[in-house]
């Protein structure tokens, strides 16, 4: 079946599904294979549970009318991805990095819904997978697109933009993130850079830090540049409080404003200029920007102040690297708190320079006076020190059971891998 073929069923059945476990009626499920699942062998109960249409690429054994046999699954979801991108002609804006991309999507996403129709991805759906199923979601009402880009090797990136076709780009940092698939920080600049190489040739828009000089270099070359930060940019903005939620005032003409968010760490900055140069730039004043920045909350442990009986948590264990890593800690360092203790978990995917790595953090650690350290994941083992250590999180959650802290404010961060989540249940269950 030829794509333009499959693209009609699509527009009399515009849901898209992998997972036989989310399956609505009516729903067109696309047998995905994974290292540990095989789509195929669940195509006939997608249809047992209403799917109209079950996109296969093996024999299914049986025969069914709604069976479309193609030769490949991924791909065949990401060919119709492009052909539903290339209908529209609004913004489609892509956003990659090492750290923030999803705070800033989430934020850019709250600031344009003020005035457009908005779709943007879904949580971090942010790969192979999720980038063309974001795609498809899009229905035909869209005047905004906004499609977060996750990657952890080189040419990902430049085939994400294959399928999204951005009309404008952002990258938030390039840290130490991945490593194992990069291979050095410079790897990553590369990987993240293919973002910037697609908007080059397209001749597109990008939005830029302008506090991070080396996204200035890496950007040569791209005629269109909307820069932000707390300098030389077209949109500069200030951190005006050190408190535990991050406040930052707008300083370029005719935007003064204070902006008061919900988000926990001064790191988010350059995360909320980038909303407020992506509103202006596309004609909002600064009053519904500030409004729908203001009202934002974070979620799914990125930047939660959570208060749990006498202890305050600053959780933000979604994710971590060497880079968000260290900018937490640093923050944490200055707010005013009593207190402090730091529970941290082990970064994943650091290949060669994981050991290296875990000790610079153990360094930083012991830069400053805590009330308590607990260290979580066995990268930890041999640079632990004189700190409370456990392999696993299951572990430390069972020694939290029993050492409450009283009165404590705690910053608890960590790779999703090393499930610090488990910690702070400890304390709710405790």
């Amino acid at each position: 079946m030829s794509i333009t073929t499959l693209y009609q069923l699509y527009l009399k059945h515009p849901q898209i599904q992998t997972d036989t476990r989310k399956l609505q009626p009516g729903a067109i499920f696309f047998a995905l294979k994974g290292e540990n699942f095989n789509g195929n062998s669940f195509a006939k109960a997608a249809l047992e549970m209403g799917a109209a249409y079950a996109v296969v690429d093996e024999d299914p054994g049986f025969a069914d009318e709604r069976v479309i046999i193609v030769e490949d699954v991924l791909d065949t979801l990401q060919q119709l991805a492009l052909h539903h991108r290339k209908t529209f002609s609004i913004p489609f804006i892509a956003i990659t990095g090492s750290n923030g991309k999803t705070t800033t999507k989430e934020l850019i996403t709250a600031v344009l819904q003020q005035q457009y129709r908005t779709y943007a991805t879904i949580g971090n759906l942010n790969n192979h997978i999720g980038v063309p199923l974001t795609i498809l979601s899009i229905k035909p009402d869209a005047e905004m697109a906004i499609i977060e880009m996750g990657a952890n090797h080189l040419h990902e990136i430049e085939q994400y933009c294959k399928i999204a076709l951005p009309t404008h780009a952002l990258i938030t940092n390039c840290g130490k993130a991945h490593l194992e698939g990069f291979g050095s920080e410079e790897g990553v600049r590369k990987a993240k850079g293919e973002l910037y190489s697609f908007i080059r040739e397209t001749k597109g828009v990008v939005f830029r830090n302008s506090d991070l000089p080396y996204l200035e270099e890496m950007a040569r070359g791209i005629m269109q540049q909307i820069t932000y930060g707390s300098a030389n940019a077209q949109y500069i903005g200030k951190i005006i409080s050190d408190t535990v939620h991050l406040r930052v005032a707008i300083l370029t003409h005719r935007m003064e404003a204070t902006i008061s968010t919900q988000l926990a760490g001064d790191f988010n900055f350059p995360n909320v200029m980038a909303a407020v140069a992506i509103g202006a730039h596309f004609n909002m004043g600064i009053d519904p920007i500030k409004q729908a920045i203001q009202a934002y909350q974070p979620d799914n442990s990125r930047s939660q102040l959570i208060q749990l009986g006498s202890n305050r948590i600053l959780l933000d264990a979604y994710n971590a690297n060497p880079t968000s890593m260290a900018a937490a800690i640093q923050n944490f360092i200055k707010i005013d708190l009593p207190n402090k203790a730091v529970w941290l978990g082990a970064m994943k995917e650091l290949g060669q320079e994981e050991a290296k790595e875990h000790a610079a953090l153990v360094a930083l650690i012991e830069s400053h006076a805590w009330k308590q350290v607990i260290l979580v994941g066995k990268e930890f083992a041999s640079v632990k020190a004189d700190h409370i250590w456990f392999e696993t999180s299951k572990a430390a959650a069972a020694y939290i059971q029993s050492h409450l802290p009283e009165e404590a404010s705690i910053l608890i961060k960590g790779s999703r891998g090393s499930k610090m989540e488990l910690l702070l249940e400890a304390l709710r269950e405790g």
